[in-house]
């Protein structure tokens, strides 16, 4: 079963490589507080199609670099509000 992450793309600076921040909650086993992890992840990404501030679904594949294992899944649509 491969892992599936969703995160923001932080750069798209690379050729056909995004770097992907995912944010992970949990809660302190002791002190019960909800902490909040981030880690970056690179991802292939071929056809150059995101932006930086996109949320994009990533999911684990074969090592395809070094520091490549994960790539683009879908593109997540985030509805913005409406102004009246």
């Amino acid at each position: 079963m491969s892992k599936i992450f969703s995160g923001k793309v932080v750069s798209n600076k690379m050729t056909k490589t995004l770097v992907v921040s995912v944010e992970r909650k949990f809660r302190h086993s002791k002190y019960g507080k909800v902490i909040i992890k981030h880690k970056k992840y690179k991802v292939h990404n071929p056809e150059k199609t995101f932006e930086v501030g996109d949320t994009v679904s990533i999911v684990e594949t074969r090592p395809i670099s070094k520091d490549k294992h994960f790539i683009v899944h879908e593109d997540i649509k985030v509805e913005k509000s409406k102004k009246a």
